[in-house]
């Protein structure tokens, strides 16, 4: 089991009675690897296998040969969409990967990735990460150009661009980087070519990329979302993909282009907070050790008198150890894990719905009766399953539960590729912090402030969007997509 792995993403299956999650979807993991004589097919299953926290809707992989593209894609888990004599039929010597959660297009296979696409030099293999905020123009004008559809997504859309470059008579980098600038929006991409793999990342850099080598040999290279998945392969990091730039990786080696005239960092936060497994490397530390120094700085600012220290698993851990090292209060387990609930199409009984939360998470009763409890998890975003934890605590003999994030309060959907509510649905836009400490049951409420959390980066903190906690948005948006996105939520509720 993936230790970052969304507590929330399958509570949509316990039937209809219960509400839906209460954190934001996960992001897409992309994948890539030149590795002649080596089996692409089977690092690219491990390196999709390690990001699968990204996304757990679809999974596919493309692999070239010569000219030949093998593509086999389906909904599902990596490991429930391939086996071996699957991976066995994908050979060659470069392959491109993706795992899925859906932000734009239905859940759907043939909206599964890697997009492929027809150009009249070879074919096209698309993953992608993020969202484009600019995906309606963008198709009208490719339709203008004659182009067709096979899906809804807006990762399609950056495929067919490149692909009527390609068949304008531009090379593989002069279209990909032509189909760039038609961009608008945040996307980190591998796109595997006849000739070699592209990697590259919009010009502010919102979605991770990374790249890595493979032992042995300084021409065998690897694009992922995030480092776990070249730990996984063994193979080293060499560095981000910068924003705004494209990597050409072929025999040769691989080159660098910045295309972008004005790239500027603007790196997702809630990677920080959530989405990235702690295990992962960002600016040379893992995660792991950023989401404790949030605990300590969120101690810092709002210190109170319990009993125990406990965390929402798994993702509130790292910030809960880091709070109870700097208050001095010890850290304690109080809420067990069911690591084996999937997605499940069998119904449970309706007492089981009533008990909600107790399906993935179980309090120890010995360890919370007549305590003082300071309950640490990542963010609030609808509330609904902080009320159910808060409920669980005390119906297992919690004295006191004072809650504490260790984000400050998610006030604005996202539109760069997380599945976050509009506006409406997310409670801290719409109450107070007293509030909502009313909301779900707590003795008290408290947020990391936007400060603190930017302050434990230890980086400049206009190198990150924060736009779910402030509102401002490094890409604009256009009203049509707040409007689309409203809809959205209103035909999902």
């Amino acid at each position: 089991m993936i230790p970052n792995e969304s507590l929330y993403a399958d509570e949509q299956d316990l039937g209809p009675s219960v509400e839906r999650p209460d954190k934001p979807e996960e992001a897409c993991g992309v994948f890539g690897v030149y590795a002649p004589a080596e089996d692409v097919a089977k690092l690219t299953y491990f390196g999709l296998y390690a990001l699968q926290h990204r996304g757990q809707e679809s999974a596919g992989i493309a692999t070239f040969d010569g000219a030949t593209v093998h593509l086999h894609k389906d909904m599902g888990l990596v490991s429930q969409v391939f086996n071996e004599g699957i991976l066995d039929h994908l050979p060659g010597r470069m392959a491109v990967g993706h795992t899925r959660y859906s932000t734009t297009g239905s859940s759907l296979v043939v909206n599964a990735q890697p997009a492929v696409v027809e150009t009249q030099r070879g074919s096209i293999a698309l993953a992608h990460n993020g969202n484009l905020v600019n995906t309606l123009e963008l198709r009208e004008k490719l339709r203008q150009r004659n182009c067709t559809f096979e899906t809804t997504t807006d990762s399609e859309a950056i495929a067919i661009a490149m692909g009527t470059e390609v068949d304008k008579g531009k090379d593989w980098l002069e279209a990909a980087i032509s189909a760039f600038q038609l961009c608008k929006g945040a996307y980190s991409l591998v796109i595997g070519t006849p000739e070699g793999i592209i990697g590259a990342r919009d010009p502010n850099g919102v979605r991770p990329l990374v790249i890595g080598i493979l032992p042995g040999n300084p021409q065998r290279y690897v694009l992922a979302s995030e480092t776990c998945g070249l730990d996984i392969i063994g193979a080293e990091f060499l560095r981000a993909v910068e924003p705004g730039e494209l990597v050409w990786i072929t025999e040769e080696g691989m080159a660098s282009f910045h295309w972008a005239h004005k790239p500027r960092r603007k790196l997702c936060v809630f990677e920080m907070i959530y989405f990235a497994r702690p295990d992962s490397l960002v600016h040379d530390e893992t995660l792991y050790s950023y989401r404790m120094r949030l605990g300590k700085h969120l101690a810092q600012e709002s210190p109170v008198d319990a009993d125990c220290v406990i965390a929402v698993p798994d993702s509130g851990v790292p910030a809960a150890i880091g709070y109870s090292e700097e208050s001095g209060i010890p850290y304690a387990e109080g809420l067990i894990k069911n690591r084996y609930v999937g997605r499940t199409f069998i119904q449970p009984t309706q007492s089981m719905r009533e008990s909600g939360i107790r399906m993935k998470l179980n309090p120890l009763k010995d360890v919370l009766t007549d305590k003082r409890i300071i309950l640490v998890d990542d963010s609030i975003v609808r509330g609904t399953t902080s009320r159910k934890i808060v409920k669980a605590l005390r119906d297992a003999g919690a004295k006191e539960v004072h809650m504490k994030i260790s984000s400050p309060p998610v006030t604005h959907p996202c539109f760069y590729g997380l599945d976050t509510d509009s506006q409406d649905q997310l409670i801290a836009a719409t109450k107070s912090v007293a509030e909502i400490s009313e909301h779900i049951g707590v003795d008290s409420l408290s947020y990391l402030s936007w400060e603190g959390m930017l302050a434990a980066t230890g980086s400049d903190p206009n190198n990150f969007c924060s736009a779910c906690f402030t509102g401002d948005y490094p890409i604009e948006i256009p009203d049509q997509i707040k409007r689309s996105k409203l809809m959205l939520e209103k035909l999902k509720a």
